[in-house]
């Protein structure tokens, strides 16, 4: 089973987050159009530069993790 899931990423971290961040975001999409308040209360708009800095950030590690520099 680890193996199918290792062929399905590639055996790369960055698809692997790149994928968990597409689904994320079409859920949470599909939330929002059902009931567009309810993050409202949760998230407020001012964290999204955070979630945006800090995704990069993983993303460029998960990337650096794998190069042979």
């Amino acid at each position: 089973m680890w193996q199918r899931i290792r062929e399905f990423f590639r055996d790369s971290e960055t698809i692997f987050w790149a994928r968990l961040q597409m689904l994320g975001a079409a859920i949470v999409a599909t939330v929002a159009v059902i009931d567009p308040m309810l993050f409202a209360n949760y998230i407020p708009a001012a964290y999204l530069p955070a979630y945006v800095f800090l995704s990069g950030v993983l993303t460029e590690y998960l990337r650096r993790r794998r190069s042979d520099l």
